[in-house]
């Protein structure tokens, strides 16, 4: 029997952000499209399409239409799921992290077309100790962000499944004929945007413990009136220096745009365990120096860019060296003294 679509009264009304890419990919742009069309014919669905949600300014005004929004979102976008969020945060749009079915591949090819490594085995990581994070101390409001990575999938049904599944709707059965429906408005907003490279900071993760505003040189980070590290100056950063996400104890320091996943605000521990390259573990050498070290030449490198004198590992950063050394053991140091005890 052929039936008619009708519409799931019990479905709650909702708006999908498309942030369009950097890339102008007639692949990608096609898949951009399809989801704002797709989506647009889901009853109950807002549509608005905005630039690179990460190269927008917080006045802009795709962000001024969405701080109008006070119901739930959708976003899809061409960054990690967990960079989109915590960049929306920053620009005033607040809300709980929503909870998908299905999470970012970090075997996508990222924008600039270069592919991103493939997750590494993992062993489970020993529990840590529970400490207050920014978001503890200033929850956000009980609104839920829901945020889909474009490289993830490549086709736009997937998107709206995942959408459809948020709402509460059922999936079409085969035997059911679709009238034209338009779900809601689909608003475009049109403007220029440069391509920006700023740290975002994850508040899940941060512990408000200042190691970034006093490791970076160049007046990115402050505080607010709370006390609270925010990113004060992002268009200060230097271009493609992640170095202060190297430092921070907590990996909250997100670089959306870098090619590293872990930099650039993929899910590669917490509840996944402690990611290793089982490689290493067997003597293959690792092409770079450790994490503080390597933050120390990036700072270096930039400082002499801008006409300044190096300071490379300076007494804050060797003390940091040190508590790490001094640091109890984890299960990885426990996996990497056993195998020396083989002698292999």
């Amino acid at each position: 029997m052929i039936t008619t679509a009708t519409q799931d009264t019990t479905s709650k009304t909702i708006t999908v952000v498309v942030s369009r890419g950097q890339s102008r990919n007639p692949e990608k742009r096609g898949l951009e499209q399809a989801v704002v069309e797709l989506a647009g014919k889901v009853e109950g669905v807002d549509v608005i399409v905005i630039p690179h949600l990460y190269d927008l300014p917080k006045s802009s005004e795709s962000f001024a239409k969405l701080k109008d929004i006070e119901g739930d979102l959708v976003v899809v976008s061409w960054i990690f799921s967990r960079a989109a969020h915590w960049v929306l945060d920053r620009n005033g749009i607040c809300g709980k992290v929503g909870k998908t079915q299905w999470t970012d591949e970090d075997k996508a090819d990222d924008d600039s077309g270069e592919s991103v490594a493939s997750e590494a085995p993992s062993i489970e990581a020993e529990p840590t100790e529970v400490v207050d994070r920014v978001t503890d101390l200033y929850p956000r409001s009980d609104r839920q962000v829901y945020c889909l990575d474009l490289k993830a999938q490549n086709d736009p049904k997937v998107f709206v499944s995942e959408l459809r599944r948020i709402m509460g709707l059922k999936e079409p059965s085969s035997d059911t004929v679709h009238l034209p429906i338009v779900g809601g408005q689909v608003v475009q907003v049109e403007e220029k945007t440069g391509r920006r490279w700023y740290p975002v900071i994850d508040f899940d993760r941060c512990t408000n413990c200042m190691e970034c505003i006093d490791f970076c040189l160049f007046g990115v980070y402050g505080v607010d009136h709370g006390e609270n590290i925010l990113v004060e100056q992002p268009d200060n950063c230097r271009k493609g220096c992640p170095a202060c996400s190297r430092v921070c104890p907590e990996n909250a320091i997100i670089f959306p745009q870098h090619k590293a996943p872990a930099i650039a605000g993929a899910e590669v521990d917490g509840d996944e365990g402690f990611k290793i390259d089982l490689s290493q573990l067997f003597g293959a050498p690792t092409g770079s120096d450790d994490p503080i070290a390597t933050a120390a030449r990036e700072r270096d490198e930039q400082l002499l860019l801008a006409g300044r004198d190096a300071v490379g590992i300076d007494d804050q950063l060797k003390k940091r060296q040190s508590d790490l050394a001094a640091g109890p053991k984890d299960r990885l140091d426990n996996l990497i003294d056993s195998l020396e005890a083989f002698d292999i």
